[in-house]
């Protein structure tokens, strides 16, 4: 006789499992959940996802781990296909491949939320595509701080935005990009040629914490100073709903012929946005340990290095710190003295950092960027001091009248270009 059970939306017969439930298109690399046992003893035979914007996509099942699929057999993929990551799921095949810690979490059936809870994430994901902030609310309460608001407002963006241009069409587009700059070989030769620690100069309209910065925003303007005046790198902030920034104003700044390698300034859920930003001109990503899992991050640093594109991985506190320096292919670490949490700066949290870490740093030739705070020569000189080789700077720019101008006064000398 056939056993049956229902477990999280899936029917499990024997070694086979029917799908109870849908799943999303718009919330990042999915894993479906297997059998709790190992799969030699029970394999779970589900269908492959097919690409946002299939006809008719398979469903999945609700509870998800983001950076890994099986493959056909229930496996997880030993030998991924070295083609476009977002296109590898027709086939089931991933490019994840998963260590004994990884497959352990995989078989065990834990929720994102659950994985993230116990790798010190704090920001809850909901995960499945919603059509508004009260749809989600409703399952999950009220967002606990800013962060959350602001990840839960970008998975419902994500997927308005995966309706628009389906995930195979940006891959294309993509594609047809012109070849990446090197962002952290910009940074490197700035620090070395000046002395002090390069210049990633931020075009930000508005920030939550400070609402509006410069009503007078040209983006291309500013930026065309940044680089007359110095900056190794620009990062343009993409957030619309909380910074009144676009991925418009990023593909503006591309195609004025500004030769600064660009930072997409974005708030990293889903590997759309790292293609998508790839299309409009970025050569490099934001990528947030306080909202990302382990998983997430490093398939997203899958997909960049497909795309010739940098990460820079941001991290607040200890925790965050360990995670990353634990990942292995990790170019750039921002230390960002604000708490995405509160808002509240403590540049002391970059020396602090660093003073623990440093040497793992050192051995492992990642460059440190140091973010948020930093308005005076003697708050450069205090990051650099601690071990910084570059700074993200914006506020303390684009509220002057000649932001371009500014710059020397953050350093206390010009910059040589």
């Amino acid at each position: 006789m056939t056993r049956e059970k229902r477990r999280n939306g899936l029917l499990v017969r024997g070694g086979e499992a029917k799908q109870g439930h849908h799943g999303g298109a718009g919330a990042g690399p999915d894993a479906q959940r297997g059998g709790a046992g190992a799969v030699g003893e029970r394999q779970v035979r589900q269908r492959h996802r097919g690409l946002p914007g299939d006809p008719h996509p398979p469903p999945l099942p609700p509870r998800r781990l983001h950076g890994g699929n099986r493959g056909r057999d229930g496996r997880p993929p030993q030998h991924p296909r070295e083609d476009h990551l977002g296109q590898g799921d027709r086939s089931g095949q991933r490019d994840q491949m998963l260590n004994a810690v990884e497959l352990e979490q995989w078989e065990s059936g834990k929720s994102v939320n659950d994985i993230a809870a116990c790798q010190g994430i704090r920001i809850r994901r909901h995960c499945r595509p919603a059509a508004s902030m009260a749809e989600i609310e409703a399952e999950m309460g009220a967002p606990r701080n800013i962060l959350e608001k602001i990840i839960w407002d970008k998975e419902i963006e994500v997927a308005q935005g995966l309706a628009r241009s389906p995930l195979n069409e940006v891959i294309e587009s993509a594609g047809k990009a012109p070849p990446t700059r090197d962002f952290y070989g910009a940074l490197a030769a700035a620090h070395k040629r000046n002395g002090v620690p390069a210049l990633i100069a931020e075009v930000k309209k508005a920030s939550p914490s400070r609402g509006v910065l410069r009503e007078n925003f040209d983006p291309v303007e500013i930026a065309q100073a940044y680089e007359k005046h110095g900056a190794a790198c620009l990062s343009i902030l993409t957030d619309e709903k909380y910074f009144q920034g676009s991925f418009e104003n990023l593909q503006k700044v591309r195609k004025a012929g500004v030769k600064c390698p660009l930072l997409c300034k974005e708030f990293v859920v889903d590997k759309w946005q790292i293609y998508y930003a790839r299309a409009m001109g970025a050569d490099a990503v934001l990528l947030i340990a306080a909202v990302l899992t382990d998983l997430d991050i490093k398939y997203f640093l899958r997909i960049c290095k497909e795309l010739g594109l940098t990460a820079l991985i941001e991290v607040h506190d200890e925790r965050e710190m360990e995670r990353v320096l634990a990942i292995n292919g990790v170019q750039l670490i921002g230390i960002n003295n604000r708490s995405l949490e509160t808002f509240i700066v403590d540049t002391s949290n970059t020396k602090t950092l660093l003073e623990k870490h440093g040497d793992a740093i050192r051995e492992k030739g990642i460059l440190v960027v140091g973010e948020s705070g930093l308005f005076t020569p003697d708050d450069v000189a205090y990051v650099q001091n601690a071990g910084v080789s570059a700074v993200l700077v914006g506020e303390s720019l684009v509220k002057q009248a000649d932001p371009g101008q500014a710059i020397a006064g953050l350093f206390g000398k010009e910059l040589v270009h």
